[in-house]
């Protein structure tokens, strides 16, 4: 299990230095595999879909059982309890709420000579989100569907699409139908990995094109949006989990190694680190660690993750934990001191951030509002969380009037003769006449 290491040692220099520069683990070896599915998909369309369905998820899937009927949902919501019911509609709520304050509006304005000049904000047409099928579909991940589904709607998407893998028998979880559902989502597929990928960029006989292409996976769906970024827009190309934990001596140790767990569990490439100024709680932390760890379902996949890429980081000064949190610029910081408020204006990189004892980074995955999709590996330095804007596109909006035109010719005129571009000369010379 893990120790504490200083932040003052060669060793843990180098441990924070690998964090920094840890890319997607094996990427290249799954590439071609992946670049071959989306060529098939390409040229064979539903019939790929169907032959890798029944390859990897459910044996005896038909092109006719790729869209989810109605009668499904309607089934679906006779099998979920009404307390799950209420607990999903409290968090979307919650989700529509924060992110009604992310609209952007459309503008216009004027110059005194007449010209007018403005931004005209639309939603994309189409937007297909996936959502992992999680342990063949027995641990379906709702708050995914409605952290997706949720904003493209306020934004005023028209139309919403959900691919999943469906599980073994070609059914879809009926608590992932409900969130679908009450999220507004328009149509679901039983499709999986970078298949689906592939089927909502290119559309096949059954599946339209969409416009944006959002929502988790593992390398292959992470490869197949990378690979698809283009031809349709992507909200991120993210990497494995990571929350980062800032916390000094006031920190309970429990809770922290709590926190730590919550990520690592995750993934066995999902990132763990605590950075403190204390050693003494560096020390309860790592016993915490290896007493927790034992009770977890996913204690393998927790273990491997603290192992590989785990880190507990004994620092002398707040001021260098702050800065080595900057350093990495995680998807998730949570910063547990005295004085947590104080320390946010130093925030630089982080996909999100998490403050006081009781702000664990699994209220922001299920309930708070703000959305779970988040930047990782660093990206935070220059990426932000998906929101209503994944969904949006601007338009520029110009109309000049023949005086303001005239005031400004001689200008383009000669900007435009300085790259060389005479036919742009041209085309404003010739309105002076």
């Amino acid at each position: 299990m893990l120790k504490p290491i200083s932040y003052n040692t060669a060793e843990g220099q180098n441990r924070v230095h690998s964090l920094i520069r840890r890319q997607l683990e094996s990427s290249g070896r799954h590439e071609e595999s992946v670049r071959e599915i989306l060529r098939r998909v390409r040229s064979d369309g539903d019939q790929a879909l169907v032959q890798y369905g029944r390859q990897f998820d459910a044996p005896d899937l038909e092109v006719e059982n790729l869209v989810t009927a109605a009668a499904e949902i309607e089934e679906a919501y006779a099998r979920v309890s009404q307390d799950f019911l209420a607990s999903l509609r409290k968090a979307a709520d919650n989700i529509e709420t924060f992110h009604a304050r992310q609209v952007p509006q459309s503008w216009i304005t004027t110059r005194e000579n007449g010209v007018i000049l403005g931004q005209m904000v639309r939603p994309v047409d189409a937007a297909g989100l996936y959502v992992p099928g999680g342990k063949g579909g027995e641990t379906p991940l709702v708050s995914s569907v409605l952290m997706n589904a949720i904003p493209a709607r306020i934004a005023g998407v028209g139309r919403i699409v959900l691919a999943t893998p469906p599980r073994h028998d070609g059914t879809v979880n009926p608590h992932l139908l409900v969130a679908a559902a009450e999220a507004g989502v328009s149509e679901i597929y039983k499709m999986g990995s970078a298949w689906a990928i592939g089927a909502m960029a290119f559309g096949t006989e059954t599946v339209r094109q969409v416009d944006v292409v959002v929502g988790p996976g593992n390398i292959y769906v992470t490869l197949a949006k990378k690979m698809v970024a283009g031809i349709v827009g992507i909200d991120m190309v993210a990497g494995p989990s990571e929350v980062v934990v800032l916390a000094d001596e006031t920190a309970r140790a429990s809770y922290m190694a709590a926190d730590l767990l919550s990520q690592a569990e995750h993934d066995p490439l999902a990132t763990a680190v605590l950075i403190t100024t204390s050693s003494r709680l560096a020390e309860d932390v790592a016993r915490e660690l290896a007493r927790q760890v034992e009770g977890l379902a996913r204690k393998e996949a927790a273990a491997q993750s603290l192992e590989d890429n785990g880190l507990l980081l004994v620092v002398d000064s707040t001021d260098t934990a702050i800065a080595v949190a900057n350093r990495i610029g995680p998807e998730h910081l949570e910063i547990v001191t005295a004085d947590a408020w104080g320390l946010l204006p130093k925030i630089r990189h982080a996909g999100a951030v998490f403050l006081g004892p009781y702000t664990p980074e699994p209220v922001g995955d299920y309930i708070a509002g703000p959305n779970h999709v988040l930047p990782t590996m660093g990206t935070a330095r220059f990426s932000s969380a998906l929101g209503v804007e994944t969904f949006l596109k601007r338009s520029s909006l110009l109309a000049y009037t023949r005086t303001a035109f005239q005031e400004e010719a001689e200008d383009i005129i000669r900007l435009a003769e300085t790259e060389g571009l005479g036919a742009h000369a041209q085309a404003v010379r010739i309105r002076m006449a």
